[in-house]
């Protein structure tokens, strides 16, 4: 498991790379990627294209971030997911509160 973070070229949006199991394991590590800026990017992007595994702490996470975001009024993607970590997202109706791409 590995989560890496940078800001996109213009700064407004803040990439979070999540690689192999996202699980309990990445909670400190996904926390601090977001927490640990000094200004609040207007977006943000999980991208899943590494993800191998999803489990319902790394939901509960990602409802984290969502608040930290800024609730019903966040910009949060989650892009490049695998048919796997896709299935989860919808059958959770992750739809309903991010972008799935």
């Amino acid at each position: 498991m590995s989560i890496s973070a940078k800001l996109a070229d213009t700064e407004n949006e803040l990439v979070i790379n999540v690689a192999g199991r996202f699980d309990f394991s990445a909670h400190q590590d996904f926390r601090s990627a977001y927490e640990s800026l000094e200004n609040k990017p207007a977006s943000y992007a999980v991208d899943m294209a590494q993800t191998t595994y999803l489990d319902s702490p790394a939901l509960g996470m990602l409802l984290l971030l969502r608040d930290h975001a800024g609730g019903d009024n966040a910009s949060i993607r989650l892009i490049n997911c695998n048919d796997d970590v896709r299935k989860i997202l919808v059958i959770s109706n992750f739809g309903r509160l991010f972008t799935i791409q």
